[in-house]
């Protein structure tokens, strides 16, 4: 679904009022940053696909992007792997793909790049859909 979007948005560019907050592992296989972004946010990271993005590639593999960080462009290299969560709060939708380990999860508050114009306050956000809760458990147990 979101490499759906993602590539739609590449060749159309995003319909008017929508924006998509991607949030990725830092640290996770794959993923090209620069060093400078890779320090500012070490096992985290949350953009903004709005007004200033470019050069969106969507690939079997995972995505590339180039935003602006502190006024300079950079390019961005996220596999699909490495994606924990998904948002359009401009339709209220959200998904999280993957759950940040327990250490990150209080880092990765606030570590959202220049591309974004603002972050929506939590009360204010998206409805998220952990799919987690909707995936069949197989350990053995034919209950699960």
């Amino acid at each position: 679904m979101v490499r759906g979007l993602l590539a739609r948005t590449a060749a159309e560019g995003l319909p008017a009022g929508n924006h998509f907050y991607l949030t990725f592992g830092t640290t996770e296989p794959g993923v090209v940053l620069p060093p400078r972004l890779t320090k500012q946010s070490p096992e985290e990271m949350t953009i903004v696909l709005q007004h200033q993005f470019w050069n969106l590639a969507v690939e079997e593999k995972g995505f590339s992007v180039t935003l602006r960080f502190g006024g300079s462009p950079e390019r961005l290299t996220v596999p699909w792997e490495a994606l924990r969560a998904f948002a359009d709060p401009s339709v209220g939708f959200g998904v999280r793909l993957k759950e940040a380990a327990p250490a990150e999860a209080g880092e990765a508050a606030g570590n959202v790049g220049e591309a974004a114009s603002s972050a929506a306050p939590a009360s204010a956000g998206p409805k998220v859909v952990d799919f987690g809760a909707f995936r069949r458990r197989n350990d053995g147990d034919p209950d699960a």
